[in-house]
């Protein structure tokens, strides 16, 4: 085989493999990533006091983290590459619960809070519909807390795909 397909083949073979990598990693621009954003709960929620905890209108308000935190916490990710195409405008994202509070999320770890993006198909706008189908259905008894906290922390696309869809 000459030096030039050697090369040929072996510039191909990289090509493939970047690709393959590329694809793999890729994620849909409305999910967190998941390294950086893995999802926390809330310790004080269980499954046996949601109805004097997230059943409880306005419980969130009480839990939720001041804006202060929460801005400086969204410019910081924007900053450290958690953009969207080079976006760090902090208006085009919502600093938000991946578990969301009204399903026991944990109200500030940083596991937990990622600038979600406002100017994509699955947007902030999206999730807060599952959000409220899921704190319903919790406060139902049609699913369990855990279960709906494991829809967010997997993938609430699927999820909203499931519940809303």
């Amino acid at each position: 085989m000459k030096s030039s397909s050697k090369a040929a083949v072996v510039f191909t073979v990289l090509v493939l493999g970047l690709q393959v990598a590329a694809s793999a990693t890729s994620r849909d621009p409305g999910l967190p990533n998941s390294s950086l954003t893995p999802g926390a709960t809330n310790p004080q929620v269980t499954q046996s006091n949601i109805h004097s905890t997230i059943c409880v209108s306005g419980y969130t308000k009480t839990i939720r983290p001041p804006e202060s935190y929460t801005y400086h916490l969204k410019y910081s990710q924007l900053d450290g590459g958690y953009n969207y195409k080079g976006d760090t405008s902090t208006s085009d994202y919502e600093e938000d619960h991946l578990v969301p509070l009204e399903v026991g999320g944990n109200p500030t770890s940083v596991k937990n809070l990622w600038p979600e993006p406002w100017l994509v198909t699955w947007n902030a706008g999206k999730k807060d519909q599952l959000e409220n189908k899921m704190h319903s259905l919790v406060c139902s008894g049609a699913i369990s807390l855990v279960a709906a906290q494991k829809v967010f922390m997997t993938n609430w696309i699927a999820g909203y795909q499931k519940y809303i869809q």
